[in-house]
């Protein structure tokens, strides 16, 4: 079957989104164009409003729709602890527990020499000075556990070395080599709770 220019594209861009394959984004792209227009307009609008009114907190990384974010700028939340996450998604799922009250940091990436991800890129000097502000007691590495994950908690356990600060670890209640995003509420919050010194 022949498809045009403009729908592979879009079959194409749908391919880009994680966990949708060619057959998903194939039909996606057919329903947008056989569905009512106005939807379809109206959910472009929707990704152009949202994708251009979000922004990365200059205190902790995170993508927010205003800098410094919610957290940062919350009174209510204490300095004595650091929760370092891979991502910002993390960040809302560790909210969801309702189990920690300190601050973040978004790492943007894990070490992966092979991808091109090294110290530079999983913005280290920004987090040396975010722990300088805050002077935290406790600084939780809530990676996800695989190679990565392991290289990275490795790599900060080092950097932060006779610094004083407890440096902690989700329990590996969590499957290696799975995500966070993926862990029940019931599986992240025991895992929260028995997270162990680096």
């Amino acid at each position: 079957m022949i498809v045009s220019l403009a729908l592979e594209r879009l079959i194409q861009a749908f391919n880009r989104f994680p966990g949708i394959g060619r057959k998903t984004a194939s039909r996606l792209a057919w329903f947008l164009i056989s569905t009512d227009k106005k939807f379809a307009l109206d959910l472009a609008q929707t990704i152009v409003d949202t994708v251009e009114g979000f922004t990365i907190c200059k205190s902790c990384r995170m993508l927010s729709e205003s800098d410094p974010c919610q957290i940062c700028s919350s009174p209510d939340r204490v300095d004595s602890m650091l929760c370092v996450v891979e991502s910002s998604p993390d960040i809302q799922i560790i909210e969801n527990m309702n189990e920690f009250r300190g601050r973040y940091f978004v790492l943007g990436h894990l070490l992966s020499p092979l991808d091109g991800y090294g110290p530079d890129q999983i913005h280290c000097t920004e987090l040396l000075s975010r722990i300088d502000e805050l002077k935290p007691q406790e600084v939780v590495m809530a990676l996800k556990p695989s190679a990565e994950g392991e290289t990275t908690i490795h790599y900060l356990s080092e950097l932060l070395s006779g610094s004083g600060i407890q440096l902690t670890r989700l329990s590996t209640g969590l499957p290696f080599g799975g995500d966070l995003e993926y862990s029940s509420s019931v599986t992240l919050t025991n895992a929260w709770k028995r997270r162990y010194s680096v």
